[in-house]
């Protein structure tokens, strides 16, 4: 049996949850666009526009208007998931 090879630098773990695991490279806005895709057969794909931020430096949660059903809901993203920028500048909006 071997042993193995030590870690190397880019070996380090890498984030599963929040931005970074999205690759994000700026905090997301309100206007953004969520995209989520299933990532086992038979999951709907579901598409929708950051309505609202809880926080002000717009990490998770978003409102998110769906464009499939119109509701509105407090959505926490998770790794079947990405955003658009779509928004040009603007204000952080916070979620009432």
């Amino acid at each position: 049996m071997s042993v193995p090879a030590p870690l190397k630098k880019s070996d380090q773990a890498v984030p599963t949850t929040g931005p970074e695991a999205r690759g994000a490279s700026a905090r997301d806005r309100v206007g953004d666009e969520i995209v989520v895709r299933g990532t086992t057969a038979g999951v709907i794909a579901r598409d929708g526009e950051i309505i609202g931020l809880h926080h002000p430096d717009g990490s998770p949660p978003y409102d998110v208007r769906w464009a499939d059903s119109g509701r509105v809901t407090l959505y926490f993203p998770g790794p079947d998931s990405h955003i658009r920028h779509l928004a040009t500048g603007g204000d952080h909006v916070p979620a009432r």
